[in-house]
């Protein structure tokens, strides 16, 4: 299929990768030329705005930072129009951007008035399951955009899920990650308090993997450095989900629950510690490094 990809971070990079490999006819874009130019060189097509790339697309597909950034793609600014306007032809449209799911309807709705098809299709699984093409998609929309997609998504995923209609997809993604958030917090607690009392942190960690404490963060993703050979905690924290993009994601979960009154006080802990964490300069590291907040002092 002729594909755009728009959005080559450390998440979309290895995603329009692997479209290539699946052997779709990929068109990308991003701001960084040297993205565009690592992507070219494995046989995409660098193009010069989102615009050149979506031409003649039958799917467009975006992986961005947060929703203004979606907005400004698609709706545009004053300034200039959004993607919608500028498109001539009626591809799919796959946002994989974690937004909030207001964002998507409001996405979504202008879409429909355009006759396109939006989907918000969010992803599990880090830079980790985006490399290895095994993503868990979680998509918002209507089933015939769901079937449509399909094919493509499992070029980048192993796990396809229809959460329900425009947002849905949003909000199952912002209550993952969440639960992410608190968990790798705790752990990273519970780490610093074992090493600070003469334990290892390596058999510490193997002794809770197979205790009723183990957990995502702790069997696959440990951010103790050294533990596990190839986690972003033994790279320096360099690379995968950055703090800022956790904190952001903590923050719509804060928001949905206050738009339905849920209580979320675990949830609302974890934002702290992130933003926090994020205040302090560790921003633009891995997540995993929210460890780094309870060795203060070492």
């Amino acid at each position: 299929m002729k594909i755009a990809f728009i959005g080559l971070g450390n998440m979309g990079a290895p995603m329009a990768l692997n479209l290539v490999k699946a052997g779709h006819e990929v068109s990308v874009f991003d701001l960084v030329d040297a993205a565009m130019q690592r992507l070219a060189e494995a046989g995409a097509q660098a193009c010069a705005s989102a615009q050149s790339a979506a031409s003649g697309a039958e799917v467009v597909i975006s992986m961005l930072p947060a929703g203004q950034h979606v907005r400004r793609l698609y709706l545009g600014r004053d300034d200039s129009p959004g993607l919608f306007e500028a498109l001539n032809d009626k591809p799919l449209i796959i946002d994989a951007s974690t937004i909030s799911p207001e964002d998507a309807r409001v996405f979504g709705e202008a879409a429909r008035t355009r006759g396109l098809t939006y989907l918000d299709a969010p992803v599990s699984g880090g830079v980790g399951g985006a490399q290895a093409g095994t993503l868990t998609f979680i998509v918002g929309g209507s089933q015939a955009g769901f079937e449509q997609a399909r094919p493509v998504l499992e070029g980048m995923g192993k796990n396809i899920f229809h959460a329900g209609e425009v947002g849905a997809g949003q909000v199952a993604k912002i209550c993952n990650n969440m639960l992410l958030g608190i968990l790798m917090s705790g752990t990273a607690e519970a780490l610093a308090l074992g090493v600070k009392n003469g334990l290892d942190p390596a058999v510490l960690s193997e002794i809770i993997k197979q205790s009723s404490g183990g957990n995502w963060a702790l069997n696959v993703y440990n951010p103790w450095p050294g533990v596990m050979e190839n986690s972003a905690a033994s790279r320096d924290y360099q690379g995968g989900f950055l703090t800022d993009l956790m904190a952001k994601d903590l923050g719509l979960a804060w928001e949905l629950a206050l738009g339905c009154k849920a209580t979320v006080p675990m949830g609302s802990q974890a934002r702290n510690l992130f933003a926090l964490h994020a205040a302090q300069g560790n921003g633009g590291l891995d997540f995993s490094s929210i460890q780094k907040l309870y060795r203060a002092g070492e």
